[in-house]
């Protein structure tokens, strides 16, 4: 593997506006706003990084503000100069800049993609390179789609029935308390054979397991995050109460928080996002330990724009991968994204990773400054990168 040293690092802040809004526990979100990192190396690479956040501390307690500062004044000015050699060696250089996860996976992202491109590999193939033995790219993700919470029953209906039709082969309803029973039992009615599963974002206490053991009779294939962001043993206490498998997803942010979650019996599924857990080094380590404890996984979303949606793909279609991953189709999103080629849904409810280096796609210069000046001219108050 060849190395190479950083030489500078641009930060880029964007805003694209969703086809639809899309709704969760959290509220509504009518805009995708990330913060988008271009490493340049000494010989002239350049590899890309998505800080996935959000407008306001919803899913994470990090903004498009605290990003830019954060790798402008610290991540950045440490990184810069450093020689890579070793992508999963990175994370030791901004060690001592505590939290902050979702920026210094977008940092680390791009050091993953220039190392790529500098060895002339897919992105996804350096991935598998640091995998255990024998975990060779597929070549192609299995995907799902998430329907936000919509304004009926009816709606959620035809919303399932719209995403069926263009071929998506497992649905993720969002419910909250007081949308769950009636919106699982109208899809499930209606699709009596689809892969289905509910996603709470932590909605709900310990003292509504009696209601989420309700969810039992519509055969899901797991329920996401149904108590606090933070909490890994309650949840350990309402799966011994409940035949349908949970998923974490907010409360895992480490490998040792894996490593607890299988000792308390807090999970039977894994959604894993390399934002979540500060970059694709320790998602590497959390792979591994799923592939260890033969625990099913897969790759969740933050609808990121093509840059992050590239370099969650190539992580995907790794082998242990083995649940339709959050990860739709360009379409499903956006208009025009900021780089090309889009992502199509293929057949098989799978999305290809590009032939390209790295990421495999190409961040569109014109695409790139209107999604910073649409940034600007909706909120003019906020700090520009």
């Amino acid at each position: 593997m060849r190395a190479f040293t950083i030489r500078s690092i641009d930060l880029h802040t964007v805003l694209l506006p969703y086809l639809t809004p899309f709704e969760t526990s959290f509220g509504a979100e009518t805009d995708k706003v990330a913060v988008l990192v271009e490493l340049t190396t000494d010989a002239g690479a350049v590899g890309w990084g998505e800080c996935s956040i959000e407008l306001w501390p919803g899913y994470g307690h990090e903004t498009a503000e605290t990003a830019v500062h954060m790798l402008k004044e610290f991540m950045a000015p440490a990184a810069v100069g450093a020689s890579v050699s070793d992508p999963r060696a990175f994370p030791a250089l901004i060690k001592r800049f505590r939290g902050n996860q979702h920026t210094r996976a977008g940092l680390e992202a791009a050091v993953w993609d220039a190392f790529a491109r500098t060895n002339a590999m897919r992105l996804t193939d350096c991935f598998a390179h640091y995998a255990p033995a024998g975990h060779e790219s597929e070549g192609r993700a299995t995907v799902g789609v998430s329907i936000g919470i919509q304004p009926s029953l009816e709606a959620t209906v035809e919303a399932a029935r719209a995403r069926l039709q263009q071929g998506y082969g497992r649905i993720k309803l969002k419910i909250k308390r007081g949308w769950d029973l009636e919106v699982a039992r109208a899809v499930r009615a209606e699709f009596p054979d689809i892969l289905l599963m509910l996603d709470a974002n932590s909605d709900y206490e310990p003292a509504d397991a009696e209601r989420l053991t309700e969810l039992d009779q519509f055969d899901l294939l797991m329920i996401e995050q149904p108590l606090s962001y933070d909490d890994i043993y309650q949840h350990g206490q309402l799966q011994k109460r409940l035949k349908t498998r949970i998923c974490l997803d907010e409360s895992v942010k480490s490998a040792s928080d894996l490593r607890i979650a299988l000792q308390v019996g807090a999970l039977g599924i894994l959604n894993l996002k390399p934002a979540r857990v500060g970059g694709f080094s320790e998602s590497l380590e959390i792979y591994r330990i799923c592939a260890e404890h033969d625990l099913p996984l897969w790759i969740g979303g933050m609808l990121e724009t093509g840059v992050g949606r590239a370099a969650n793909i190539a992580f995907a279609a790794l082998p242990a991968v083995n649940l339709p991953s959050d990860i739709s189709a360009t379409d499903r999103y956006f208009a025009a994204d900021i780089s090309e080629p889009p992502f199509v849904l293929g057949a098989g409810s799978t999305l290809t990773v590009p032939d390209g280096c790295g990421i495999g796609v190409e961040v569109q210069r014109d695409r790139l400054e209107e999604a910073k000046q649409r940034w600007l001219e909706k909120y003019p108050y906020r700090r520009a990168s």
